[in-house]
Order: C-alpha cells, then sequence, then structure tokens
C-alpha cells in the first residue's frame, strides 16, 4: 500500500546510536512542518499486546448497552472515565457517530490530586467482562506512554534541543490519556454526518492504532487525503498545543473519521500531554485542556462541575 503521508522508522530513537537518533529527528522534523501526521513504524510495541487489546474491545462494544453502561462516564465523576454511547461526544458542538471509553492514569484514592478532587485525575472504570480487559489497558498504555516519550525526543533533536527537553520541562509527569472508539458501520448515514468531525487534537502528541478498515483523513497542503491503516504501524499526529509551543512550525492538522464499510471500526487514540501543572507560557496544562474538554461533554462537564 502506497502512504499518503511520511513514514518514519523510529527503531533507532529505542536503541540507536547518536548519529541514527539525529537522522530520525530530522524526519520526524519534516513531517511535523510539512504535515502534522506521518506513520510510525520500528516502535518495538508488542504484537501480541495489541492483538489482545483489539480482542477484547471487540467483546467489550458487542455487549448490551445496559451492560456496558455499568461502567458509564457519569460513574466515573471528576476523573472523566469510562464509557459513552453513540452520539454522546460531540466535535465541534455535532454528536459524533461513534461509541467509546475513555481511559488516564490510574490513581488511587489517597493520591495528592485525587484527594484534592483534581479533575481528570483518579482511578479508571474497567468492565466486569471481558476478564483481564482492564490489565490489557494498562500494559498498552504504558508501553505508549515509552513510545511517545521515544518520539518527543526525536523531535527535540530536529528542533536542534538536547533530546531529554521536552521530559525536562514538559513530560516528566505526562497526562496521559487513552480512547478506544467503536465506530458501528452506517452505509446509509448522510454525507453531513461524521464517526468524528473535523478537529484538531488539544495537546502535544496522538499515538494512533487504527485496525483494518480505515476511515480516517488528514487535511494536508494539498486537500483532505487518506490515512489508511498499514500493518505494524500507528498514525502519529501533532496537538494545538505543540503547534503554540514551536511558534506555529509544528502544523496541528485538521483530521475526520467516517466508517463507510459494512462491520464496526476500532481506533485506539493515545495522548501524550505535558505535565498537569506544566507552565505552558500564558498558565498550566491542566488549566487549558479543563476549557477544552469540558466542550466535550457538556452535560457531563456540567454535573462534574468542571
Amino acid at each position: 500500500m502506497t502512504a499518503s503521508l511520511p513514514v518514519v522508522d523510529v527503531a533507532p530513537l529505542l536503541s540507536g546510536g547518536e548519529a541514527d537518533r539525529a537522522a530520525v529527528g530530522r524526519e520526524i522534523d519534516a513531517a511535523c512542518r510539512e504535515v502534522g501526521f506521518f506513520y510510525v513504524v520500528g516502535h518495538g510495541v508488542d504484537d501480541a499486546l495489541q492483538s489482545r487489546l483489539d480482542e477484547l474491545s471487540r467483546a467489550f462494544f458487542a455487549l448490551p448497552d445496559e451492560q456496558k453502561a455499568e461502567i458509564a462516564m457519569a460513574r466515573g465523576g471528576r476523573a472523566w472515565r469510562g464509557w459513552f454511547a453513540v452520539g454522546e461526544e460531540l466535535t465541534s458542538g455535532v454528536p459524533d457517530l461513534k461509541e467509546g471509553i475513555y481511559f488516564g492514569a490510574e490513581l488511587a484514592a489517597d493520591h495528592p490530586r485525587v484527594a484534592a478532587a483534581m479533575p481528570l485525575h483518579g482511578r479508571n472504570l474497567f468492565p466486569r467482562e471481558p476478564a483481564g480487559f482492564g490489565d490489557v489497558v494498562l500494559a498498552y498504555m504504558d508501553a505508549m506512554t515509552g513510545l511517545g516519550q521515544a518520539i518527543l525526543g526525536g523531535m527535540a533533536l530536529g528542533l536542534g534541543r538536547p533530546e531529554g527537553w521536552f521530559r525536562d520541562h514538559l513530560t516528566r509527569d505526562p497526562l496521559v490519556l487513552f480512547r478506544i472508539f467503536h465506530y458501528p458501520p452506517a452505509p446509509d448515514a448522510p454525507r453531513e454526518q461524521w464517526g468524528v468531525g473535523e478537529h484538531t487534537d488539544y495537546g502535544l502528541l496522538t499515538l494512533l492504532r487504527q485496525d483494518g478498515n480505515g476511515g480516517l483523513s488528514v487535511r494536508s497542503r494539498a486537500g483532505w487525503v487518506d490515512a489508511p491503516p498499514i500493518d505494524g504501524s500507528f498514525v502519529c499526529n501533532l496537538g494545538d498545543m505543540l503547534e503554540r509551543l514551536t511558534g506555529d512550525a509544528y502544523r496541528s492538522t485538521p483530521h475526520r473519521v467516517r466508517n463507510a464499510g459494512a462491520s464496526g471500526r476500532l481506533s485506539f487514540p493515545f495522548f501524550l500531554d505535558p505535565s498537569w501543572d506544566g507552565d505552558v507560557g500564558d498558565g498550566t496544562y491542566g488549566a487549558y485542556i479543563l476549557h477544552k474538554v469540558a466542550k466535550v461533554f457538556p452535560d457531563l462537564a456540567t454535573e462534574a462541575d468542571l
């Protein structure tokens, strides 16, 4: 399959020498400046872990809504975790044609931020079925956090900074958010009805695992292009905060999703963002992200006092 976006082999960032890491940094830098999207290969994330996550996710979304609602987001409160039904999430004020589950860093009740009732912090809501789902989700998040930090290291090199710049200044204790989305088949949906409408992401870095169904498209300088799944890859894209922090040198590119196939589509977006109290120039990242997420579920935001 011919890729419409750059493909970057990041293996040297994980185990290569200085010259090889610098070369990957230059590739990432070019992709970030030109389109703000690229495929990631050579990432080392365990295939069996990814397959198990896919298997368990399909089993969960096949359950009746009444059973999935045992972990509804309303039960997650200020931690902002759990399942939402088709149409309950809004993009640019329009209901999306998807359902999903929100996860984040697993924090116990005695963690200082949880004890202080800080939004977006707390325990995850994991379902009773399928068994073992929670353990697999947490293992996957750990793997993706390591990969995200390595890619940020490559970006730092591409920007002419020390490889550890992002970790030292912004992501030593990153805000980690993970979603699993299910887009039901909707061949008769009107063209204006999107699984996820045109939008940009909020933070630093998104790493997306797609299943084999496709449906993601990206607004490049030349117009909309498809970003079909490539076996063994993740799609990496940049968020608004990284565009701002680089003085608009890097692009936070609009993208959208439509499942036009005959079967359900799964996607697994992982977000690696600055630390909650990280200084992003005009305040903390925590204050910034709260303003953003409250627009996605306005009713839930009101109930949780966000």
